[in-house]
């Protein structure tokens, strides 16, 4: 299941989507979305390369039967084309498969399997996998060799990394890209997610825009973006960010670009 192509107007009544209980959304196809789910707010932009309807990052995101349970996956995948869009499906499957699943390590253990049930043209990706539970404020954190996200802490007005805390047993294996290894042990790190807290997931397309002058934008320096964008809404924060790359890589992105922002909605 993929999504339909949306433009970046997300003023736009049609760009903004609630999810049912049960639902699944989300794809590797062009968006710029609102999307509603069981006590969070996402914004959703992806952008495929050279104006291409789908390309190598994945988004999906989902709700349980009971609405407790919200999931949010972000894949930046080692290739493109009709490859991508048959791992895009078989993601949508394991989605539903274990949508009321709050451990998430065996959905990315078989995601890792995945790849090596072959895709054409596509070895491995690189994975963040969010699970929040509404009724615990308390969100889980998967980590497959992504780049970790940025977490604003409304309280505190300060924004840091949500990273993994793996134990040292696990330090060699854990937290490899999918695809890589048959058999790599995947784990979860749970946080507290206050109210209004706000999550910056995105792909590398972003961070390693590069200017006029060649140089690359970085972690560090998207961090200073992010700690100096409006945080209103996640709608808000997201176009802001773009904006700052727009004007940073001044020409035609050269990878495929996604960003969500998630915040924490009170009760």
């Amino acid at each position: 299941m993929l999504t339909a192509g949306h433009s970046r107007e997300t003023s736009d009544p049609l760009s903004s989507h609630a999810l049912a209980c049960t639902e699944v959304w989300g794809g590797n196809r062009r968006a710029a979305a609102s999307v509603a789910l069981s006590g969070m707010i996402a914004w959703v932009y992806s952008n495929p390369l050279d104006g291409a309807a789908a390309g190598g990052d994945l988004h999906f995101l989902s709700v349980c039967d009971q609405g407790i349970l919200s999931r949010v996956v972000l894949a930046d995948v080692s290739g493109h084309g009709q490859g991508v869009s048959s791992l895009a499906d078989r993601l949508h499957w394991l989605m539903r498969k274990h949508i009321e699943a709050w451990d998430q390590s065996e959905f990315v253990r078989e995601l890792n399997l995945a790849f090596h049930h072959g895709a054409a043209g596509v070895e491995y990706a690189t994975a963040v996998v969010l699970g929040y539970y509404r009724t615990k404020g308390l969100l889980a954190l998967t980590n497959a060799g992504h780049l970790p996200p940025l977490w604003y802490h409304h309280a505190d007005r300060f924004w840091g990394w949500l990273e993994e805390s793996p134990s040292p047993s696990a330090r060699q294996v854990a937290g490899l890209p999918v695809g890589l290894i048959r058999g790599t042990d995947y784990h979860q790190t749970a946080v507290a997610l206050a109210p209004y807290d706000i999550l910056v997931l995105y792909t590398d397309g972003i961070t390693e825009a590069r200017d006029s002058s060649g140089a690359e934008l970085g972690r560090e320096q998207f961090r200073e973006w992010v700690s100096d964008v409006p945080v209103d809404s996640p709608h808000v924060t997201g176009e802001a960010l773009l904006d700052h790359l727009t004007s940073f890589r001044k020409g035609p992105p050269d990878d495929d670009e996604t960003l969500i922002v998630l915040q924490r909605l009170p009760e």
